[in-house]
């Protein structure tokens, strides 16, 4: 990207922009009905699915449906919200335009693979709230106020990300380069791997015969507590569970439950309780006489 066009540009007031959307998702119809809501003019938007593209602009008052290169001519900012492998493929197939803004809202895809946008004279960045969008529209904007965004652009494209992030209601994060890939796999452990041990717990009250309706009816209240206890305490302090307390017996009678289940689930177990135990003594709660009788069970035949 060309510094010297970079300082010389002003961003325009976010009321004054015009923004546009290649890609009309759950996460397009979230960002823009917020930015609309927020004072954001959302002008144009784009999706291999038309359908998807019409429903989105019947919501937003003065938003026509274009073509990819209808959006990238009339859109001051135009967010990228197409599945991660289409990026580089739209960024090289449209006509960018000097002086404009094209930002994609992936969370793990390079700034880099913008580049032909940034080569035609745009500024290019990224802007990814750290949000599990769902396919009710209306859960989906409310979800928005009080997430993380990650915002990696140059200067002073940058600035004009953290003021929309702002008017969002959410928390502006610069994120260098570097740090793109593992930031977004940190959000995986609190998203998609709570999905994946929860099936673990559902298949377990499964096995005397439960269903998973009255699975998650337990153990629901159970992660929200846990959810505040976080928020309270932090990762460390608030951990619950005998690993915490150094409770070696219940360990060992969770360990030789599981292996009658399946015992990769047991393993899995052993895994996460090694992982516990190092919380637990960094947070002062376990001493290492209970640590160790701990270990030894995790290190004992589970049968």
């Amino acid at each position: 990207m060309d510094g010297s066009k970079a300082v010389a540009w002003a961003p325009p007031e976010p009321h004054a922009l015009r923004v546009g959307f290649i890609g009309a998702g759950r996460l397009a119809r979230a960002l823009s009905l917020a930015l609309r809501a927020a004072g954001v003019p959302v002008v144009g938007v784009a999706s291999r699915t038309g359908a998807s593209a019409r429903t989105l602009a019947e919501s937003l008052p003065d938003c026509r449906v274009g073509d990819f290169q209808d959006v990238a001519r009339d859109c001051d900012l135009v967010f990228l919200t197409s599945p991660d492998g289409l990026i580089a493929e739209i960024a090289r197939a449209v006509p960018w335009r000097e002086g404009q803004s094209v930002v994609h809202c992936s969370g793990a895809t390079p700034v880099a693979a913008l580049r032909p946008a940034a080569d035609a004279g745009a500024r290019i960045g990224g802007f990814h709230p750290m949000q599990a969008f769902g396919a009710d529209p209306g859960a989906a904007l409310a979800s928005l106020p009080g997430c993380t965004v990650a915002i990696e652009a140059e200067p002073p494209l940058d600035a004009l990300l953290h003021d929309l992030a702002r008017r969002l209601g959410c928390v502006g994060l610069t994120l260098p380069p570097e740090a793109r890939v593992r930031y977004h796999a940190s959000g995986g452990y609190a998203s998609q791997h709570i999905h994946a041990l929860l099936a673990e717990a559902v298949r377990l009250w499964r096995s005397w015969g439960a269903t998973e309706q009255q699975a998650l009816d337990a153990l629901l209240p159970l992660l929200r507590g846990t959810l505040e206890s976080l928020a309270r305490s932090g990762v460390a302090a608030g951990m619950p569970g005998p690993v915490s307390r150094g409770d070696a017996g219940t360990v060992r009678l969770h360990r030789q439950a599981l292996q009658a289940v399946d015992p990769d689930m047991r393993d899995l177990y052993d895994r996460l309780c090694r992982r516990g135990l190092v919380l637990a003594r960094q947070a002062g709660r376990l001493d290492a006489a209970g640590a160790e009788g701990v270990e030894r069970v995790l290190d004992a035949s589970p049968d």
